[in-house]
């Protein structure tokens, strides 16, 4: 029971398992995830939905659709609308891979919800066993409006064999001897805990909130917007913040933590109970990530926050989501990291690869 590797990635497209138009390019495969492109169409909804069983996605389109936009030559999609998008790639797995899709990390830094969505789906990211058809991806900006073109990859996709998680005892016997996190001991309760750092070693500097009334953010400029005009900068020396409904925040892990090259790993909630919000939108971690052998020395995770319905104090070393390890079927050709000239390796605190710093 296990996460598919890139190299059977890349033999699952040679066997038709995964099929494209155009082909699939090298670069969308990662070490145990394939990214997957937007195609030439989007469709700009009244609302989000799911095809529900026994159903086709373009059925019901038709009882959502607004209209239809060419993204062949650049198109806006605007804060706060939802669009439909039928991706390039279309599955055919074999009876026995079923399939878990996530935004990439620059994704989810932007406040992108990105979703994928498939004919009888019951699930968004959800892919069952065996599945034959088409793949759609459903993007609704939340903090700012994006300019898309078909190619764009905002979502990417793993393949599993039955339940690769590994249970709390397997993960604390994995930490013993890869030290899966630095600078204490773990938290490992259904996965690795994951809390927040607001003491920074130097500074006050925290985090960054999203500015409510910016510009268009073209998903191909890369480190050119400049901050300040996108994000407010969080400063705290008391070790807390408090959240503002609705508001988007990017923050940091207390833990730098390391991904073992046989191993992935996914964000997940901690506890509905610990507070109002959401942490996380992207929540893939390849197998190199901050690990010595893909040149890492442990690496924090960026926290993509979102509070809901009520303001929120939020507290230095406060746990705020979890991390679930996986095992790899195979250890990946390539690694995170060095091997694939990865943009979040060693993080810290970092916005998304588009901006700059002032």
């Amino acid at each position: 029971m296990s996460v598919l590797a890139s190299q059977q990635i890349e033999a699952l497209i040679a066997s038709g398992g995964i099929v494209a138009d155009p082909p699939v390019d090298a670069a969308q495969v990662q070490p145990a995830s394939l990214d997957l492109r937007l195609g030439t169409r989007a469709f700009r909804i009244r609302a989000s939905f799911l095809a529900g069983r026994g159903r086709g996605v373009a059925e019901r389109l038709g009882e959502v659709s607004m209209h239809e936009i060419d993204l062949t030559p650049g198109a806006v999609l605007e804060k706060g609308c939802v669009y439909l998008v039928p991706l390039m790639e279309r599955l055919s797995l074999p009876s026995d891979l079923a399939a878990v899709a996530n935004a990439k990390s620059s994704t989810g830094r932007l406040d992108l919800l990105t979703r994928v969505v498939t004919d009888g789906g019951t699930e968004f990211d959800r892919i069952p066993q065996g599945y034959d058809g088409p793949l759609y991806a459903e993007i609704c900006p939340r903090s700012f409006s994006v300019l898309v073109r078909p190619g764009m990859r905002l979502n990417q996709i793993r393949f599993r064999r039955g339940s690769a998680v590994l249970d709390d005892a397997a993960l604390t016997a994995l930490h013993a001897t890869e030290g899966l996190v630095s600078g204490g001991e773990p938290v490992i309760d259904g996965g690795l805990g994951f809390s927040v750092d607001l003491k920074p070693a130097q500074g006050t500097h925290v985090g960054w909130r999203a500015k409510p009334h910016t510009g268009l953010v073209d998903l191909d400029r890369i480190g050119h917007y400049p901050a300040s005009e996108f994000w407010e900068p969080l400063h705290t020396a008391e070790a807390r913040l408090i959240l503002d409904p609705g508001a988007f925040y990017i923050l940091v892990s207390r833990e730098a933590v390391t991904i073992p090259p046989d191993h992935a790993a996914e964000m997940a909630p901690y506890l509905a109970m610990v507070g109002e919000f959401r942490v996380h939108y992207a929540g893939f971690f390849d197998p190199g990530f901050g690990h010595a052998a893909a040149g890492g020395t442990g690496a924090r995770g960026v926290l993509e926050v979102r509070c809901h319905e009520a303001p929120f104090v939020l507290e230095h070393g406060q746990i705020v989501g979890r991390l679930v390890y996986e095992r790899m079927d195979e250890r990946p050709a390539r690694l995170y990291g060095r091997e694939i000239a990865s943009n979040y390796q060693g993080q810290g605190l970092k916005l998304a690869k588009h901006f700059r710093a002032d």
